[in-house]
């Protein structure tokens, strides 16, 4: 699953990407300095995996992962192939889902590519960039999409989708802030809109500001944003969060203490956006291995099992489960969880929830 980072040129999304994946991407204070895209793939922090193998102390962690997406900066006029507007598109059409990095702090030492700092503004001209793009989508397709209604009435109702997603779209609207019936997500998912991506926005702060962030005016305004849209906002001092990914744990964790914060933003951001790709984990654990499985929220048993191996999936049988939880509150121990009856038996149409320990029976 992937994540793009996307922003106008200078609002911190490169250094963001630096610290959140310690990959040393190219960062300079110019638009354009991120041309290719550059990937990192980063583990999403997990205490209930920590907590594992302190118990079973295993010879091998596995964390799940997501990977990000660092894309370059755009500008007006993106849809229409100014400046890098066509690689942009055609990188972010690539990714699952969108980070949208939005400046907020004030610092005239760093040039804003519009010459003052908006927050509102910045997300227009990428967002309606996104928006030009899916209606050129939209129109070709709707085009076609009415010369075959001519010959077959059956594509009525593809006409119908099409049209209303162009009316969003021609007012400025996201495709992804309409409600849509699953027949309707069917005719859609061709059409590999931009503007369908999950997104969610990341307020880049001063360092003075990140402990109220609610008193910068400039984030209020993002947050209202957001709020209107349904998506999540995130407020990060990309800079702190360069100087943390830099420090040991026990560093860390002192400069965490002093910064009056309990986890890093970046930590919160990275399990944000395992969230936003409707994603959970699953544990397995024993002393060859204790680890965290990748799902989407509502996979059923025998799905998850395969996984692990196709064949754990074909010869499903059952699937021995208990809580992270309820193993806890037995101390770790399989044996007195079992013995209290809180391991389950279950089949082939139990719903995976996020932090189930399992152990899938199967036939070879």
């Amino acid at each position: 699953m992937k994540i793009g980072i996307v922003g106008l040129p200078n609002v911190g999304k490169s250094t963001l990407f630096n610290s959140i994946t310690k990959a040393g991407a190219e960062c300079a204070n110019y638009p354009f300095c991120t041309i290719e895209p550059n990937v990192g793939v980063v583990p999403v922090p997990d205490e209930r995996v920590d907590k594992l193998a302190e118990i079973y102390k295993p010879q091998k962690v596995t964390k799940a992962v997501v990977e990000f997406v660092d894309i370059a900066g755009l500008v007006k006029g993106a849809s229409k192939g100014e400046g890098l507007g066509n690689k942009f598109l055609s990188h972010i059409r690539e990714v699952d889902s969108i980070l949208e990095v939005v400046r907020c702090f004030e610092d005239s030492n760093i040039v804003h590519v519009d010459g003052s700092v908006d927050p509102l503004r910045d997300i227009e001209t990428i967002n309606l960039e996104l928006v030009f793009a899916d209606l050129e989508t939209i129109e070709k397709r709707l085009d076609r999409a009415r010369k075959m209604f001519k010959a077959d009435k059956k594509y009525g109702f593809e006409v119908e989708t099409l049209e209303k997603v162009k009316t969003a779209l021609e007012s400025g609207k996201a495709a992804r802030s309409l409600d849509y019936t699953d027949e309707e997500k069917d005719v859609l998912k061709e059409a590999f809109l931009l503007t369908m991506k999950p997104i969610m926005y990341v307020g880049n702060v001063s360092e003075e500001e990140l402990a109220n962030p609610e008193a910068n005016v400039n984030y209020m305004k993002l947050k209202e944003f957001a709020k209107s849209e349904n998506a999540e906002v995130i407020p990060l001092c990309v800079k702190i969060e360069e100087e943390l990914s830099t420090l040991e744990n026990e560093d860390k964790a002192e400069m965490l203490e002093a910064l009056g914060l309990e986890e890093s933003g970046l930590d919160k951001l990275i399990k944000a956006s395992y969230k936003l790709l409707g994603l959970m984990s699953f544990l397995t654990a024993g002393e060859p291995e204790v680890r965290a499985w990748t799902i989407k929220i509502g996979t059923k048993a025998p799905q998850a099992a395969g996984k692990i191996h196709s064949d754990i999936e074909r010869g499903f049988i059952r699937a021995e489960v208990v809580s992270f939880d309820e193993l806890m509150n037995c101390n770790g121990s399989m044996v007195t969880a079992r013995e209290k009856g809180l391991i389950r038996s279950e089949g082939k149409e139990y719903i995976m929830q996020d932090g189930d320990i399992v152990l899938f029976r199967f036939n070879v």
